[in-house]
């Protein structure tokens, strides 16, 4: 299993050996830092914890968590079934990566705010014309005779983006070590400098 964390710098286009052009996104990767390395006896279960980012002040509890590891701003867990190859403090770079590998992608997708139901859900909207006044892009019923209420899960209009999206099956087209960056076949969550989850399984 291979695991960074990183934050969304853009995207661009890159040409492959036969001169095709390659929509990327490129991600500024790691390297991350080893935080803590939990196991079953002690936490119930395995995983390895890294620490990505850095920031100005930690609160005390997290200066003790993170001691000689730096300011970290950002943790994330990754459940693992031999996490005993990983020690506190092992630096992860990009060099575990190769072109061609596929991994999955997590991110905060961009927010839009509030948003109607023609461009929140893609409802079809009403007529025009022919009588119809102020319900172009309105929802319609939303309820029934009986049971006399709003059912759950009713599309309606409401805060739109701003979630956890994954995407799975991204091709890594480039890796640069020296950059410490990665391109990826086409589009990844979020928004430039949002923070971004690879894993290659």
């Amino acid at each position: 299993m291979k695991f960074i964390l990183g934050e969304k710098i853009g995207m661009t286009r890159m040409f492959d050996a036969s001169g095709n052009v390659v929509p990327v996104t490129v991600l500024r990767a790691g390297p991350v830092v080893v935080t803590q390395v939990k196991s079953v006896e002690k936490d119930g279960y395995k995983a390895v914890q890294v620490g990505y980012g850095r920031r100005k002040r930690l609160a005390k509890p997290q200066k003790g968590h993170l001691k000689g590891k730096g300011n970290l701003s950002w943790l994330k867990e990754f459940k693992m079934e031999d996490s005993n190859e990983f020690a506190p403090g092992t630096r992860i770079d990009v060099s575990g990566f190769e072109p061609g590998d596929k991994v999955n992608i997590q991110g905060i997708s961009k927010g839009k705010g509030f948003a109607g139901v023609v461009k929140r859900h893609g409802f079809r909207g009403g007529w025009a014309s022919h009588g119809n006044k102020h319900m172009l892009r309105a929802p319609g019923s939303i309820g029934m005779s009986w049971p006399e209420r709003v059912p759950k899960g009713r599309k309606m209009a409401g805060r739109m983006g701003y979630d956890k999206v994954t995407v799975k099956n991204l091709e890594v087209i480039e890796v640069d070590s020296k950059n410490n960056t990665l391109a990826l076949r086409g589009a990844v969550p979020g928004n430039r400098g949002s923070w971004i989850v690879v894993v290659k399984k």
